[in-house]
């Protein structure tokens, strides 16, 4: 019976993992990444707009992403969307495309980044934590209505801890790798 709430768990805390991988991939690191413009919204004719939906974005070298617009019409309104967001890139337009030179980041720059990946996570684990408790819960629930027994109740809030610790892990493993990248010069 505390198996579907098991599940329901496990797929909460994956769900939390794979927002945690995106969030991650939006953080600009030394090297180009066209998940850096993943979260940028253009007003496409009076339409907040994705930029992933209305041009395809490439890193052709190391340290350049380009924009390439469907519409070429529409390359100011993506030039400034870019210049509005906070990733901190120059966008040069030549009225094909839109060009972007990742900079070098400075040593205090990257410590901010490892600061700002390390808070991204513990708010990861927060939300993993929340759906341990949130299941936690719900066991003691159906314990108290008679469904399961307190055997059942025990093994129960075994799992579900085990469950916790392994997604937890897996931020802590993701975490690391973001320090590493962020850090490599």
């Amino acid at each position: 019976m505390y198996k579907d709430e098991l599940e329901l768990a496990e797929e909460r805390m994956k769900e939390v993992i794979e927002s945690t991988s995106r969030d991650f991939a939006g953080v600009r690191t030394g090297r180009a990444n066209p998940a850096i413009l993943d979260r940028i919204v253009v007003d496409y004719y009076d339409t907040p707009t994705p930029l992933t939906q209305i041009a395809s974005v490439s890193a052709p070298e190391p340290r350049l992403l380009v924009v390439t617009p469907w519409d070429k019409s529409v390359l100011g309104q993506i030039e400034r969307a870019i210049q509005k967001s906070d990733i901190g890139l120059v966008p040069a337009n030549d009225g094909n495309v839109i060009r972007m030179a990742i900079p070098h980041l400075t040593e205090e720059r990257r410590r901010e980044l490892v600061k700002l990946v390390r808070k991204m996570a513990e708010e990861k684990r927060i939300n993993i934590r929340g759906v341990r408790r949130d299941a936690m819960d719900e066991v003691r629930s159906l314990e108290k209505e008679g469904t399961i027994t307190e055997d059942e109740l025990r093994r129960a809030q075994d799992e579900i801890q085990k469950v916790t610790d392994k997604y937890i892990a897996e931020i802590d493993d993701m975490l690391a790798e973001k320090e590493v990248e962020i850090m490599q010069v």
